[in-house]
């Protein structure tokens, strides 16, 4: 580990001399989250430094809110060339890659974010990222971006236990995982675009949705209806970064070490922000009258034991590889 630092610091120390008269190579990047949401933050923040670390051989330019696209289209976009680099969600890419979501797995429910970080950061976030590579033909320049803990909300209806989850229309960001888990506590899944969430949440076309306490301060919810929360950590959300594989081509050996170098120096800082804004909206939302309740340790427990006895068949659903959840299932035993 040492070794590494010193090898990362040295390559970032080192001054790039950028070759004369060429043509600076653009980077689009799109994003549905504000410009106040922590993953925009991170990836605005990248792209600046990245720019002057380049002395601008690559041009980025930032389409935050949804501009060119939401978050279920961007991999599309990026596929076919209108973009070069995206972070869409896992339950996103698990339209292609379904062990991408392996993060929502049963086994996960109100566990620590050491447990989440142990599967994507080791031998099954590996798995994952050369599938991506290859199903997609992207580059993954490193450690996945931490959306944080995704929580229930809702509008009318307090929320004071998981049996108050029962008979609402709940909106989810899609994937298998999270309709699954509203249908086991007795709701009614329906997915919508962040984007439209909160025009969606002040028409009433859903009672309660699952996201995080971030992305619900961030645009301000409680300016559309929002009114409870029920906290249960029910997954630790993540985001992965990745560019195209034409941009990637256009870059010299030095660029390319460039960028990883950069993403690895600071993905950890991103990681502690995000948390911190995460604590941060949790205060932001009591402050602006929404009443939040918490599902007691013992009951995470209870619950988890019920869901993941059902595990097996969950997997399956999912298209996740008997191999990949061996290998989460390992990695979460260190954990416990």
């Amino acid at each position: 580990m040492i070794g590494r630092r010193i090898i990362l610091g040295s390559a970032l120390a080192a001054p790039f001399i950028r070759t004369a008269h060429a043509d600076p190579i653009k980077l689009r990047v799109s994003l549905d989250t504000a410009p106040s949401h922590g993953r925009t933050i991170s990836i605005a923040d990248f792209l600046k430094k990245l720019e002057a670390a380049s002395q601008g051989a690559i041009a980025p330019v930032l389409f935050d809110s949804g501009q060119l696209f939401p978050d279920r289209d961007v991999i599309r976009g990026l596929v076919l060339g209108q973009i070069e680099m995206a972070a869409p969600g896992t339950w996103l890419v698990s339209a292609y890659v379904p062990e991408a979501d392996l993060g929502q797995l049963p086994i996960f429910y109100g566990q620590p974010i050491d447990a989440t970080r142990r599967a994507i950061d080791g031998v099954p976030g590996d798995i994952v990222n050369e599938q991506v590579s290859k199903k997609l033909r992207v580059k993954i320049p490193g450690r996945w971006i931490d959306l944080g803990f995704t929580n229930w909300y809702s509008t009318r209806k307090p929320l004071l236990t998981l049996a108050d989850l029962k008979g609402l229309k709940i909106r989810n960001s899609g994937g298998f995982a999270q309709p699954w888990r509203a249908q086991f506590f007795g709701g009614i899944p329906t997915t919508i675009s962040w984007p439209d969430v909160p025009l969606s949440l002040s028409q009433g076309t859903f009672d309660a949705l699952q996201s995080t306490n971030e992305s619900c301060a961030s645009a301000r919810l409680w300016d559309f209806g929002l009114r409870f929360g029920l906290i249960d950590h029910q997954n630790m959300g993540n985001y992965i970064p990745m560019v195209s594989e034409a941009f990637w081509g256009a870059l010299s050996p030095a660029l390319k070490t460039l960028f990883t170098d950069l993403w690895a120096a600071n993905i950890g800082a991103y990681r502690t922000n995000l948390a911190a804004a995460q604590e941060k909206a949790e205060k932001d939302m009591k402050a602006n009258g929404v009443k939040l309740a918490y599902v007691p340790p013992e009951e995470l427990a209870e619950q988890r034991k019920s869901m993941v006895s059902e595990q097996d068949k969950i997997a399956r659903e999912m298209k996740i590889s008997p191999e990949i959840l061996s290998r989460v299932m390992d990695v979460v035993s260190m954990t416990n």
